[in-house]
Formats: C-alpha cells, sequence, structure tokens
C-alpha cells in the first residue's frame, strides 16, 4: 500500500507591520493574604471567646449577637479572598 504525502506547511512570518505590544504590569495583590488570615482569626477568635466567657466577652451587651459578629468578620474575610490571584 503506498504512503500519503506529507505536506510541509509554511512556516509562520509575522505581518511587517506588527504593533509592539507592551507588558502590562498588574497591581500586586500581596496584602490579600494576610488580610484574609487576619479576618478569618478575628471572626474565630471572637467566637470562641464569647463561648468560653459563657457570652460576657467580647461585648456584653451584643449577647448572642456576638455569634453574628465572628461570623461576620469570616464572612468578609472570604470577601477578601475573591480578589486573590
Amino acid at each position: 500500500m503506498p504512503k500519503s504525502r506529507i505536506r510541509k506547511k509554511a512556516d509562520y512570518t509575522p505581518p511587517a507591520a506588527a504593533k509592539q505590544t507592551t507588558a502590562l504590569k498588574l497591581t500586586s495583590r500581596a496584602w490579600v493574604a494576610p488580610v484574609m488570615l487576619t479576618l478569618f482569626l478575628i471572626g474565630l477568635a471572637w467566637i470562641v471567646v464569647f463561648y468560653v466567657t459563657d457570652g460576657q466577652l467580647p461585648i456584653d451587651d451584643l449577647g448572642n449577637w456576638n455569634i453574628v459578629v465572628g461570623f461576620g468578620f469570616i464572612a468578609a474575610g472570604f470577601g477578601v479572598s475573591t480578589q486573590w490571584k
């Protein structure tokens, strides 16, 4: 059985009037990870302190709303995490 011919493709040559592209410098997102972890830890610590002190700390007047505040810090940490690249 005869072999089929292999077609050779022409080498790519860029157009003569091609523009030089400049590299985009992305802004640094080094602040995201520390802020995210800090918010997670503050929220966790807030909830743990509330339970360990039987509701006397961190803010006695809030009562069980201290749990919502703790989860608010954790939710803010997740919100910041969307900026991580």
